[in-house]
């Protein structure tokens, strides 16, 4: 962000910035049946925006009422030119990636509003960036990454693709459970696991990649309570909350019931914690995992706002989350896991972070992993704020035989924020576990 230099400087960026807000249909849309008014606090200097029966009102650099608005977003002047870069650095990315990483990051004043209106906030404060930069930040669709054009599934003609769904019946915990899955491709078997509160839709763009379909038999599956996969029969909403045994078990059940040969077990967030204790537990059953976006311990990311009446949560998870993603990675590919956050049943994802910042704490079983028997590749993205790329890493170095690397311009959801880019970074994990796996390659008529 320019240095504000003068109050005059200073209000004439928020009267760009009013502008901007003004004539965005991405803000009127979101701003339906809105009646709030919010503010940024820049060291001395202060912005306001009001928004009035679901429309946008005014945007100012001094209050607009006498009682003030019911919050305020606030950060030291330096941090905020930070986030208002037209690519900024991790965390900088997002308001929520400061609150948690930033030191002076804060929400001033009535929280609950706060959160009812993160998805206003989140816009009008990327309207603001445009302004301090000047333009808006560079559409990632026009840089692709290197070899990223092969098998994005974006460019295929109209038909059917290649993945199918199905549903299996499992026995898990005791109970009989439908469980939907998808599946593309022959050859080695790879099982992709879904984050937190989302489903096996964030792996479609990878199980349509001709590459990987040529040489893999790819599996992805909705945990109970997720996507296509219902609660188990009688179980009330809002009661689900998952635990490191239940994830386990249910994850082999499936490996089981589909006669999954040594798979690649692959996920990120949570899915990436099973990982690891998927490998502690079962190294003989499993061959290799790739651990995205994991650390023996997540902890600090349980947010009561998922679970409150007065907060809507499907506007409001998306944005919790949304935030985790890198600014280059491609809008469309954005889009749709937010809206994969929006169609998350009630309490489902409050209850996976049950798991993924609560009960799973690996720190005394990592460092026994055996890697000769069961590989591990660790792979985190620059602009994850949750696991950092340095927590995966301290987990990596307490695994002995494990290997990490950084996946630059992506965030927390690499699979589903930029399929492309990452099936590039899978292969060379798949290349890795291959030449340290003890384990022969699956007979080629197995499926």
């Amino acid at each position: 962000m320019r240095d504000s230099g003068s109050e005059h400087a200073w209000s004439e960026f928020v009267d760009r910035w009013s502008g901007r807000c003004a004539r965005d249909p991405e803000l009127a849309t979101l701003a339906q049946g809105a009646t709030v008014g919010f503010g940024l606090r820049h060291g001395t200097d202060r912005a306001e925006f009001r928004f009035s029966d679901g429309r946008f009102a005014t945007g100012a650099s001094a209050a607009t009422t006498e009682s003030g608005p019911e919050f305020e977003v606030s950060a030291p002047p330096a941090e905020w030119s930070r986030f208002f870069e037209a690519v900024p650095r991790p965390p900088y990315q997002s308001f929520f990636g400061m609150l948690m990483r930033v030191s002076g990051a804060e929400v001033l004043g009535d929280e609950l509003v706060f959160a009812q209106h993160a998805h206003l906030v989140r816009r009008v404060l990327e309207l603001g960036r445009e302004a301090a930069s000047g333009a808006a930040a560079p559409d990632a669709r026009s840089a692709p990454a290197d070899g990223a054009h092969d098998g994005d599934d974006r460019r295929q003609a109209a038909g059917h693709d290649a993945v199918t769904g199905r549903y299996l019946h499992l026995d898990v915990t005791g109970s009989r459970q439908r469980v939907y899955y998808e599946t593309a491709g022959s050859g080695r078997d790879v099982l992709f696991l879904h984050t937190a509160g989302a489903d096996c839709a964030q792996f479609h763009h990878l199980l349509a990649n001709p590459a990987l379909r040529s040489r893999l038999r790819m599996v992805s599956f909705d945990l109970p309570w997720h996507g296509k996969s219902p609660p188990p029969p009688g179980a009330v909403p809002g009661s689900y909350a998952l635990d490191t045994d239940t994830y386990a078990r249910t994850v082999m059940a499936l490996v089981e019931e589909l006669g999954l040969r040594q798979p690649i077990v692959v996920g990120a967030s949570m899915a990436g914690e099973i990982c690891l204790e998927l490998a502690y537990r079962h190294p003989d059953r499993l061959g290799g995992v790739v651990a995205c976006e994991a650390s023996d311990a997540v902890p600090g990311r349980q947010v009561r706002w998922a679970l409150d009446p007065r907060v809507n949560q499907a506007l409001f998870v998306p944005e919790w989350v949304d935030g985790l993603m890198a600014p280059q990675s491609p809008p469309e590919y954005r889009a749709e896991v937010w809206w994969g956050y929006s169609q998350g049943g009630h309490g489902a994802f409050y209850g996976d972070i049950l798991f993924y910042s609560g009960d799973w704490d690996g720190r005394d079983r990592v460092p026994h992993i055996d890697t000769q028997r069961c590989p591990v590749v660790m792979l985190t993205g620059e602009y994850d704020y949750s696991c950092t790329p340095e927590m995966s890493r301290r987990t990596a170095e307490r695994i002995p035989g494990a290997h990490f690397a950084v996946m630059p311009e992506l965030g927390h959801f690499p699979h589903a924020e930029n399929p492309p880019r990452f099936a590039a970074h899978l292969s060379d994990a798949l290349t890795t576990i291959d030449t340290h796996s003890p384990k022969p390659e699956p007979a080629d008529d197995h499926h």
